[in-house]
């Protein structure tokens, strides 16, 4: 009992040392002292719920996040596939929330969407029933949305200025150019949104 608290009393001293650091990073894989020692897919499962508990992530970005904590392949890859089985880890669930969210709170078009999903490591196939999920004029309804706001803070620009900050805009929120132009055009139609009266 005394000589296991005496061990956890040199530990502790010797964390604010140069080798105290390097030691907890060989004794916890995780890289956090914390972590369970010598039990790669226990140091796995203490990962994967720390990230999941700060939002969700999908299968990808946590098997990055173990492979760069040096979890060995094999306990990754258990722990993600049981994760996975009990619905922790749920790529299409995953996508779908992210292209809603991203959809209508950030105005993302699909070109945009699919590519953060590429991002998160989605396959081509979950990504795709995911942004299929997007009513057919909920982008050029939200490309709307996007050059009203903005033209309220181009009043007494000069028509080709504002066109070209717009398309800017929509380009890289990845929405095509004939999208865009139709919108632009449209709105600029009613000058009280940014011309001075």
């Amino acid at each position: 009992m005394s000589r296991a608290a005496g061990g956890t009393s040199r530990g502790r001293r010797g964390s604010g040392t140069r080798g105290g650091r390097d030691r907890s990073d060989v004794d916890a894989p995780g890289g956090h002292p914390g972590d369970p020692p010598g039990d790669p897919e226990s140091v796995a499962r203490s990962i994967c719920l720390k990230l999941l508990t700060m939002s969700p992530k999908s299968r990808a970005q946590l098997a990055d996040a173990l492979a760069a904590k040096g979890v060995p392949h094999a306990a990754a890859e258990a722990v993600l596939d049981r994760y996975t089985e009990v619905g922790l880890i749920d790529d299409s669930a995953f996508a779908q929330a992210w292209v809603s969210t991203r959809q209508t709170g950030r105005g993302l078009a699909t070109l945009a969407l699919a590519q953060e999903l590429h991002r998160k490591g989605i396959d081509k196939d979950t990504a795709g029933a995911a942004l299929a999920t997007i009513a057919p004029d909920a982008e050029k309804a939200s490309a709307r949305v996007l050059v009203q706001r903005k033209l309220r803070s181009m009043r007494g620009l000069e028509p080709s200025v504002a066109t070209r900050r717009l398309l800017g805009m929509l380009a890289r929120k990845g929405y095509p150019s004939d999208v865009a132009f139709r919108v632009i055009r449209d709105e600029m139609q009613s000058p009280e949104l940014w011309r001075d009266e």
